[in-house]
Order: C-alpha cells, then sequence, then structure tokens
C-alpha cells in the first residue's frame, strides 16, 4: 500500500471509481426499478452523482487520480453493474440493485471522512469543505435509499 502522496492519489482514484459506479448504477436504476417512487428518488440523485463525481475528478487531478479501479472499487463496480444488468427482470433483482448502490453510497461516505481528516491534516481548507459537503449530500442521499430498500423489502415480502 503506497503511502504520502502516493496514498492520496489511491483515496482519490478509489473515490472516482466508486462514485463513476454509483453514477452508472443510479442511471440504470432509475429507468428499471419497479417501484416509481424510488425510481424518481434515484433520478433526483444522478444530478448531484454526477457533481460529486466531477468534483472528485477536479480535486482528484492534482495528484494524478483519474479513476483507477483497483480492488475494491473494481469489485464493487462489478457487482454493481451485474445486480443493475438483471434489476428489471424481477422485484428480488431490483432489491439487490438498490442494496448494491446503498454499498457504494456508504463506502463513498467513509471515503468522505478520510477526505476530510487528510485534508485537515494538509490544511487544505477547499478539499476540506469539499469533502464535509460531499460526506453530507452522500449521507443524506444513503439514508433515504436506505429507508425506501426497508419499504421495498416489507413490499416484496408482502407480495
Amino acid at each position: 500500500m503506497p503511502s504520502g502522496t502516493e496514498f492520496i492519489k489511491h483515496e482519490f482514484d478509489e473515490a472516482i471509481a466508486i462514485q463513476q459506479s454509483i453514477v452508472e448504477s443510479g442511471t440504470a436504476l432509475s429507468t428499471s426499478h419497479p417501484v416509481a417512487a424510488v425510481k424518481r428518488q434515484l433520478k433526483s440523485d444522478l444530478r448531484t452523482d454526477r457533481e460529486h463525481l466531477t468534483k472528485l475528478q477536479k480535486l482528484g487531478k492534482p495528484f494524478g487520480a483519474g479513476g483507477k479501479r483497483e480492488e475494491v472499487a473494481k469489485s464493487l463496480g462489478e457487482l454493481a453493474a451485474e445486480t443493475s444488468k438483471k434489476a428489471g427482470t424481477e422485484a428480488s433483482e431490483a432489491y439487490e440493485a438498490h442494496a448494491v448502490l446503498l454499498n457504494l453510497k456508504r463506502k463513498q461516505q467513509d471515503s468522505a471522512d478520510a477526505m476530510i481528516r487528510i485534508a485537515r491534516d494538509r490544511k487544505e481548507t477547499d478539499l476540506r469543505d469539499a469533502a464535509t459537503k460531499m460526506k453530507k449530500e452522500i449521507k443524506s442521499s444513503a439514508d433515504d435509499l436506505a429507508k425506501s430498500l426497508a419499504d421495498f423489502a416489507v413490499r416484496i415480502a408482502s407480495a
């Protein structure tokens, strides 16, 4: 595992790759999810998710980060793509894809926490402020997705 600036590049690469998977998965689910309210939620979230991707790419560029997919991001991205592809086939498949998207957002919250602390340590206020804003927005979105996932579980179980 790298250290110093190389570690920061690694963290940005992972955050960019995860965010790309969030956007791709959210885009797919926003058209295939069987629950209309969740589709609207996902479409609404996509605007912010795309903004986060653009911001991460901009912030990571000075460190040479471009979204290289290493082990964790690669595995989660593949899982998101696979489950999103099946989401239109039946409710339980959409449920799985919904859960994976939620997992990606929770992972991104962890990355934002790390970025906030790294920025504080390096006294980079722009990075700190951007990561703090992103963390709050991702948390709100993830909390909403978690609630709709629980509602979806009840719907499937009651069918």
